[in-house]
């Protein structure tokens, strides 16, 4: 049985610079075999606590521990304990794929002797045994996607960090990323993903953080984090025509408590808004729209879904474009400093042979 103590701890983190803060009084803990999705948009947060998670930055204030480590004391091994692949792939020209594993096996100082097993536990993990002798420059993006997870596993890290990882992947290639994420759950890691495609990220995640303008806003099971934004639920109307919508959005606007705004479909002949009243409560407004005499096919609740409980966090705010423009201005490396081609790399793969 998988052992649930917090192996990520994370406790009033705040990143500033000068006046401007990119991460605020973050407090969240993960449990070992957890799946987190982390969601937020370009620039919420999510690239600077990355960055103190593998020992990249110094929070301003508040800690960071990985498996007991801490990220800013013990920089030097908690990139040990933390494997991050981020979402563009690099790779060295006319290498083979195992020979690629086999130069950062070294470069995370694994003995040669030690090194063939664990390439080939790897290999089998993600099953990617059989691309081994095949150049990386040349496989597919979801074959590239596989080895990058691959290399990440190789010095045995406790905590995955992972950056969009179905990124640009075909249908088939996402349904196989996600076995593979959930594979590597059931061993034992405890796994930080990172994703746009929030459908996708709901299917694998048992655990949920919804970081907006550096701020946690959200966090927990899907279940608890879908639950809470349904006091704010999302009825659906929809109308015989198009012709229909000027009148529905004038007897909505008048007789709902619409939270948000009335939001017409024109082309699909729906008005969508978001409410807090009770099933009674929204008998009435039915009601009004038929002794209006707008024609109506079908009045509903939409369920609430992850996506849904994140634009309910975020609605109505701007893209934080000043806060991109820091993300832009820190690139995550790789833990370690084990990038493609990087100096670090190289010397500690002379160092390890």
């Amino acid at each position: 049985m998988v052992d649930q103590a917090p192996v990520v701890e994370i406790s009033d983190l705040t990143k500033r610079y000068g006046e401007f803060t990119a991460l605020d009084s973050l407090t969240l803990t993960v449990d070992r075999g957890t799946i987190l999705g982390f969601i937020g948009h370009n620039g919420a947060g999510k690239t600077t606590t990355i960055r103190i998670l593998v020992g990249l930055a110094r929070p301003t204030s508040g800690t960071a521990l990985i498996a007991g480590a801490d990220c800013v004391r013990q920089a030097r091994k908690v990139k040990h304990l933390v494997g991050y692949m981020p979402d563009r792939f690099g790779s060295y020209s006319n290498m083979r794929v195992r020979e690629y594993l086999d130069f950062f096996g070294a470069a995370f100082g694994i003995k040669r002797r030690v090194r063939s097993q664990r390439i080939d536990e790897v290999l089998d993990v993600t099953g990617s045994r059989y691309m081994q002798d095949r150049y990386v420059e040349a496989l597919s993006h979801g074959m590239q996607q596989r080895i990058g997870i691959a290399r990440t596993l190789l010095h045995q890290p406790e905590v995955l960090i992972l950056d969009e990882p179905a990124n640009g992947l075909d249908p088939q290639a996402r349904i196989e990323m996600r076995e593979i994420l959930l594979r590597l759950a059931d061993l034992g890691k405890t796994l930080i993903v990172t994703s746009h495609i929030l459908p996708e990220l709901a299917r694998i995640c048992n655990q949920v953080a919804i970081l907006h303008r550096g701020k946690l806003q959200a966090c927990g099971s899907l279940e608890e984090v879908t639950r809470q934004f349904q006091q704010n639920r999302m009825i659906e109307v929809e109308l015989v025509g198009a012709e229909e919508i000027d009148r529905a959005v004038a007897v909505l606007s008048e007789h709902s408590d619409a939270t948000g705004d009335v939001v017409p479909s024109p082309a699909e002949s729906i008005v969508r808004f978001r409410t807090e009243k009770r099933d009674t409560e929204l008998g009435n407004v039915l009601a009004a729209l038929v002794s209006a005499n707008v024609r109506v096919t079908q009045f509903r609740e939409v369920a609430s879904d992850l996506e849904e409980a994140y634009l309910t966090v975020t609605r109505g705010e701007d893209n934080g474009s000043s806060r991109e423009a820091v993300a832009a201005a820190e690139p995550v490396a790789a833990a370690g400093g084990v990038t493609a081609g990087s100096v670090t790399a190289g010397s500690e793969a002379a160092r390890a042979e």
